[in-house]
């Protein structure tokens, strides 16, 4: 079976939303590293990280994650991560792996992106 791995772009509410799809893994990590590097470039530095259709995320993808945490904070800026749907409360493939690698409270996740880019959501608990 072959999975496609997707990325698109767009805004919402002053915030650049990067929507991802597939498994984010050695092979495709290098794709949404280069795609938040150029949301950067180009001056947005609220940026929302829609994981909610990833279904498999290996230590690369963690690392991409951390890495754009880095990069936004650097400037000033926002990172929001929106993970699968119930992904916080039950327990999403995504946030079983932050949570075992103990990284899951450097982020501030959202259940959709509604929640993301309304300014008076609070962030679910890790």
């Amino acid at each position: 079976m072959v999975v496609a791995f997707n990325v698109t772009s767009g805004e919402q509410g002053g915030w650049a939303v990067l929507q991802v799809s597939g498994e984010l893994d050695l092979v495709t990590s290098p794709v949404l590293r280069q795609r938040v590097h150029d949301e950067v470039a180009e001056g947005r530095h609220s940026l929302v990280l829609d994981l909610s259709e990833v279904y498999f995320c290996d230590s690369s993808g963690v690392g991409v994650l951390i890495a754009a945490r880095r990069l936004i904070r650097s400037c000033r800026g926002r990172l929001r991560l929106i993970l699968p749907a119930r992904g916080a409360a039950e327990g999403s493939h995504v946030n079983r792996v932050l949570g075992a690698l103990g990284v899951r409270r450097l982020f501030d996740v959202y259940a959709d992106l509604a929640d993301a880019v309304d300014e008076g959501t609070e962030p679910l608990s890790a």
